[in-house]
């Protein structure tokens, strides 16, 4: 395999992320069609470093750096998401205009 096919497939996945993060209503939909844009990135880290630098990890550590800030927002994430569902008993992002002045 070579860098085309993982750039192709990182290409597709993050196509269907946002595409999901675009056509979704519910939030939880939205926040998972993210974290495959994460993972798209990720591919791609660790694919340039295993072609451009074999003998180094700098693309694999930085994946797992973008792994624990994909953790760390999806945790963030559903808190507001259960803390605002609390109040107004629904999950869709239309109904959200909690910051509207």
């Amino acid at each position: 395999m070579t860098l085309a096919h993982y750039m192709g497939v990182a290409a597709a996945l993050f196509l269907i992320g946002i595409f999901g993060a675009l056509t979704r209503r519910n939030i939880i939909g939205i926040l998972m069609s993210i974290e495959l844009m994460f993972n798209a990135a990720n591919i791609n880290l660790a694919a340039f470093n295993r072609f451009l630098h074999p003998v180094g990890v700098t693309g694999q550590t930085l994946a797992l750096f973008v792994i624990t800030v994909a953790a760390a927002e999806i945790v963030v994430g559903l808190a507001l998401l259960l803390a605002i569902y609390r109040g107004t008993n629904t999950v869709y992002a239309e109904d959200y205009n909690l910051l509207k002045g």
